[in-house]
């Protein structure tokens, strides 16, 4: 019989901020449900003898307490042992991440992996977005100086993003005359980079709408600051309850209909006046302890469910 173990690969538990992570909010449902939570951080993840050993250590979360972690016990695990793992640590997509795809690759067969490892490996979580490129606003992904220069001046405004980061940082808005130095040292720093059109009705929100295996589960709008046109709430954005409206259900629908097909089960795609942004976050989608403390509805709950936990 299969241990009521549960692996979580992610950053460490200190880093993370429990009136609002996921992982937490997933693994407290779990454990309600008697699994124990195994944790390991992806730098500690190893073939040894031909086995996936993970060196970690058993946790147990409570929201009750000041701390809201306990350190069970340290120890090295083989993930054969665990029913589920959850890859859950925060993007960069880079050569580690990537390395610990290939290693989860190796046991996804024996062991059910959330988000499949080969699935987040192929689906870049915004040069996936051009295969729905109608439903987005004007968007390049290039390096080269002279196009993303022909774009601005079409454009007027815009925005740029790094292709492979993630909550909201190192993203310039780019207004006036064009920063060529700006640019250029930004490109230097993330190579390709991502140059979309700015979409004034950001001081509105943007939307993030969840799906559980290809259906949408919930979503909230996340209002920018004062001042400023970043939506994540870790940059200080406040968040509402929000319903999808008919144009963003038809595409989240689509795009949840491809990804499921792909072995995605859980994910978080987020819009700007009905117009998919270019974010389809596949690696750790977060805002499910957000939309409880505003909704009261357990988005935990149907994550396992649909797992049979």
């Amino acid at each position: 019989m299969i241990n009521k173990i549960i692996a979580i690969q992610g950053n460490h538990p200190s880093k993370l901020n429990p009136i609002s992570d996921t992982t937490i909010f997933l693994a407290k449902e779990a454990q309600n449900k008697k699994y124990k939570i195994f944790y390991y951080e992806p730098k500690n993840l190893s073939i040894i003898n031909n086995n996936i050993i993970a060196k970690g250590f058993f946790i147990k979360f409570n929201y009750e307490n000041k701390k809201f972690f306990k350190i069970i016990k340290n120890t090295k695990l083989n993930l054969l042992k665990c029913k589920f793992i959850l890859i859950r640590q925060d993007p960069p997509f880079n050569l580690e991440y990537i390395s610990t795809t290939y290693i989860l690759d190796k046991i996804k067969d024996k062991v059910k992996i959330i988000n499949d490892p080969t699935a987040i490996r192929n689906i870049s979580e915004k040069l996936y977005s051009p295969f729905f490129y109608k439903y987005m606003p004007k968007t390049i992904f290039t390096r080269d100086l002279q196009e993303i220069k022909k774009f601005y001046k079409i454009n007027k405004k815009m925005i740029i993003k790094p292709i492979h980061s993630y909550g909201g940082n190192d993203i310039h808005l780019i207004q006036g005359s064009f920063n060529l130095k700006l640019i250029s040292k930004f490109i230097k720093k993330h190579g390709h980079i991502m140059c979309q059109k700015f979409l004034s009705q950001i001081k509105y929100g943007d939307k993030r709408i969840w799906l559980i295996n290809g259906k949408i589960c919930g979503a909230i709008s996340r209002i920018p600051k004062k001042n400023s046109f970043l939506s994540n709430l870790s940059k200080g954005a406040k968040a509402i309850i929000a319903k999808p409206t008919k144009i963003e259900k038809k595409i989240s629908l689509v795009i949840g209909k491809n990804l499921k097909k792909k072995n995605i089960y859980f994910v978080g795609i987020d819009f700007i006046d009905q117009k998919l942004n270019g974010d389809i976050n596949v690696t750790s989608p977060t805002g499910l302890k957000t939309y409880y403390d505003l909704s009261k509805i357990n988005l935990a709950k149907i994550f396992w469910k649909g797992l049979k936990v």
